[in-house]
């Protein structure tokens, strides 16, 4: 499956940016292999349009805001938030400037501290975290970085309960604990859901952030998919700590992803600070990258194109769903 082949992505909603990177100046971003220009208006608005002036092609991105509106590097032209142009410095009169001098825009949404950008019709809503408007907890931005790999390999491996022994072998894999103790997953509209049960080991930088002095523990698992590619865990230990990891591989192009990655926990900076729970998890997803990166980005949604075992049921659950939506929006 590549994702730039197929249309019905471009109807749904991916993070591409945190909030705090954006500044007075543009921002250039690739979704789904367009290149796309983000800026705040003078309102703070986050306005997303084509990376490319109308005029003679050059990158908005490369230019400067006024007044709200974005400067061609080339030749001054300028672009309101509506993409339309609003003044071009070679007329004397803005009241000439023809209809036609417009670059496309795209819907925006600021949501959890990132922009998110649809590129048509939306499909679904930008998936619901209920806990990021708990009180009780606190929202901690991790990881934004490009990955050589496709999304659906990002996905299918959160969900993969099996290579925790193999993979994470300096942060929380238990060589006793090769296979979850249960696992239960299943269809939904926006796409899977589970629970699960598997044993972790606990090193010591990990007993200090959970607050737990043994050596294994167990993680109790809700597991949600969100089509296409982003997924929440929700690991419930048994102290009544609760750390929930949303990820989102927001697809660069068929070979790559931006991986956008967040916590909550219902713990306090005084207990437990940001940084070192960013350095736990840090040390989790360099080790699932370097395995990721390694393989096929064409993932094949015919299953008899690879193998599978008993615990591949939540990404054979995503392939069949995918296989669905291509199939349904062809």
């Amino acid at each position: 499956m590549l994702v730039t082949k197929e249309k019905v992505f471009k109807q749904f909603w991916y993070p591409v940016m945190p909030v705090s990177q954006m500044s007075g100046q543009p921002e250039g971003f690739e979704l789904l292999g367009q290149k796309l220009v983000l800026w705040l208006d003078d309102s703070g608005r986050a306005i997303v349009a084509s990376d490319r002036c109308c005029h003679r092609s050059a990158q908005l991105s490369k230019g400067k805001i006024i007044d709200g509106n974005i400067v061609c590097p080339y030749h001054g032209w300028r672009y309101d938030g509506q993409g339309v142009c609003v003044k071009v410095p070679q007329l004397e009169d803005s009241s000439q400037i023809p209809k036609g001098y417009q670059i496309n825009t795209y819907l925006a949404q600021e949501r959890y501290g990132y922009i998110w950008v649809c590129l048509g019709e939306p499909l679904n809503e930008i998936p619901e975290i209920p806990e990021a408007n708990d009180p009780n907890f606190r929202l901690i931005p991790e990881f934004y970085e490009t990955w050589y790999c496709a999304g659906l390999r990002v996905m299918e491996n959160e969900f993969d309960l099996a290579h925790p022994t193999f993979v994470h072998t300096t942060t929380f894999g238990s060589q006793k604990h090769p296979i979850p103790d249960a696992i239960e997953v299943s269809e939904t509209d926006y796409g899977v859901t589970g629970k699960a049960i598997l044993g972790v080991f606990n090193p010591e930088q990990q007993q200090q952030n959970l607050k737990m002095d043994e050596d294994i523990t167990t993680r109790n698992l809700d597991l949600d998919w969100y089509l296409p590619f982003t997924c929440k865990l929700r690991i419930n230990y048994p102290n009544g700590l609760v750390h929930i990891i949303v990820n989102t591989a927001t697809p660069i192009n068929d070979s790559s992803s931006q991986i956008v990655q967040f916590c909550l926990r219902n713990d306090t900076e005084a207990e437990t600070k940001a940084a070192d729970v960013v350095k736990f998890d840090r040390a989790v997803t360099l080790e699932d990258k370097a395995v990721l990166e390694t393989t096929d980005y064409d993932v094949p949604l015919d299953l008899k194109q690879e193998q599978h075992m008993m615990t591949d049921k939540p990404g054979i659950l995503m392939r069949r769903k995918l296989s669905k939506l291509l199939a349904s929006n062809k």
